[in-house]
């Protein structure tokens, strides 16, 4: 099957190729008639576009030119009513930045606007690749690893980024369906056996540890996990509001190697009268781990739950106007006033006093973000163990990805001249983070060489302004290890 699919052209760059960038484009917005107005001549690259893409009942002897129909038929992955063809699961290309050709499979969508579909989908559905998958790919570390566990597999996304970089790979998930869904991702895809093991969170895995752990588990917060234990097993856990990013959270650490990471995607209520930190940390506190947990945005109630509700198809339908209202009881009785999404990365150092940082960072970011990881907690680990005195004594130096930004208005007080109106630091990369900096501080960063201790860079700036070093050394300190915390500067050793 793999080798028919590729001799077909069925990989991304020939899918994009037919497709060219407009229909390609809104096919990733669920819009599929550009994509039927450029799929009309009948190659086996176009048959299998309009078959596994675009779902449609297509001819059996155009797909015979392209698969052997009776195999997928035996293997059920098409089924045939007389002479047409339909897909009975979706099986798309899908790569990484290195490459790789490899095959996801997943259930079919329903939700392709020009068919009018629409109906929910099956409570063991397996989805295919989407925004929370892709975030989670792109934010995972990609180190050299011996080990890794996958928590809620699913169709084998992330298990298929891990095998890239991963001496062995086991993912888990309590839904027999994806278990078989993944297998065949990893078939399809030509990539080494993943060690796939069905239960529920760690229950699988009793005992075992890992250097590298990731997920993207059920964390939607709705009323049917608690009345109904969940309907759909892709996104509801069984476990009442957010216990089941608390428990995958805290129990995390008992499966880490020393040294290992976790990386986990969360939703995690806003109560009224409690701040969603002081709730996460809860979680954190105790794994012994360090841990740095980043909100990216907040959604209101109503927004969350017309989220929920187009996702499984039941938007539009009969019972949507009563599970809309029953979902908003249910965060009203909560005292619910926000859902907050993020990630929640822990880094088994063994340090006798853990780094918990919990902040929002809503602005726009430069993926991949897994490279910067690492860094991030180094950084800390060197600010951790560097007292002040210390820190004097130490070389940094700039990222080569930081601006300094001044925007000034013409003033004609004192014969005229450039009034500054704002000053500013930005990184280019990564995090993109940007900060306010006066002009003593600029001129800090920017003696930021790599040889030239802090103190020595104070003493300089201090003559320059007409500031006594010692008051600039002792007022610049918790700056400098801001500006260190949010990687303007970095240690050299």
């Amino acid at each position: 099957m793999r080798e028919a699919l590729i001799k077909a052209d069925y990989t991304v760059d020939g899918v994009l190729e037919v497709l060219g960038p407009l229909a390609y484009a809104a096919l990733a917005r669920s819009e599929s008639v550009p994509a039927l107005r450029a799929t009309g001549g009948g190659s086996p690259v176009e048959t299998l576009i309009r078959l596994f893409l675009l779902q449609q009942t297509v001819d059996r002897k155009a797909v015979e030119a392209a698969l052997p129909v009776a195999d997928c038929l035996a293997a059920g992955l098409v089924t045939v009513d007389g002479d047409q063809v339909r897909a009975a699961i979706d099986i798309r290309p899908y790569g990484d930045d290195d490459g790789h050709d490899w095959y996801l499979v997943s259930d079919l969508s329903g939700g392709l606007h020009a068919q009018g579909q629409g109906h929910p989908v099956r409570e063991d559905h397996v989805l295919g690749v989407g925004g929370a998958s892709t975030t989670l790919a792109q934010l995972t570390i990609r180190e050299r690893f011996g080990s890794a566990l996958d928590v809620g597999t699913g169709g084998g996304v992330q298990a298929l980024h891990l095998s890239t970089h991963v001496g062995r790979v086991v993912g888990t998930d309590r839904n027999p369906r994806a278990l078989k869904l993944a297998k065949l991702t990893q078939q399809l895809s030509g990539v080494e056996p993943f060690d796939l093991r069905e239960g529920s969170l760690f229950e699988p895995v009793g005992g075992e540890r890992f250097d590298l752990i990731v997920s993207n588990p059920p964390f939607v917060i709705s009323p049917d996990n608690a009345a109904q234990g969940g309907r759909f097993v892709y996104r509801d856990s069984g476990l009442p509001a957010d216990e089941v990013c608390r428990q995958l959270v805290a129990d995390a650490h008992e499966h880490l190697t020393e040294g290992g990471w976790c990386q986990v995607l969360a939703n995690w209520l806003h109560v009224d009268g409690v701040d969603w930190r002081e709730r996460v940390a809860g979680w954190v506190r105790e794994t012994g781990c360090d841990a740095w947990v980043v909100q990216r945005e907040a959604q209101d109630p109503a927004e969350y739950v017309e989220l929920w509700l187009r996702d499984s198809g039941e938007y539009g339908t009969p019972d949507y106007p009563r599970r809309y209202d029953a979902w908003l009881d249910y965060f009203e009785q909560q005292r619910v006033s926000a859902i907050g999404f993020g990630w929640i990365t822990l880094h088994n150092a063994g340090s006798e006093s853990p780094l918990m940082r919990l902040e929002e960072i809503s602005h726009p970011v430069e993926q991949p973000l897994g490279p910067h990881i690492p860094s991030w907690f180094a950084r800390h680990d060197f600010l951790r163990d560097v007292d002040d005195d210390e820190l004097m004594r130490r070389r940094l130096a700039v990222a080569p990805d930081v601006r300094w930004e001044q925007v000034a208005r013409p003033t004609y007080e004192s014969g005229g001249g450039w009034a500054s109106e704002s000053s500013r630091i930005s990184q280019q990369e990564g995090f993109m983070r940007s900060a306010d900096i006066d002009a003593v501080g600029a001129a800090v960063v920017g003696g930021a060489d790599g040889e030239t201790p802090l103190g020595e860079i104070l003493d300089a700036v201090g003559e320059r302004y007409g500031i006594d070093g010692r008051s600039l050394r002792a007022g610049a300190v918790e700056a400098v290890r801001g500006l260190v915390e949010d990687g303007y500067l970095f240690p050299v050793e």
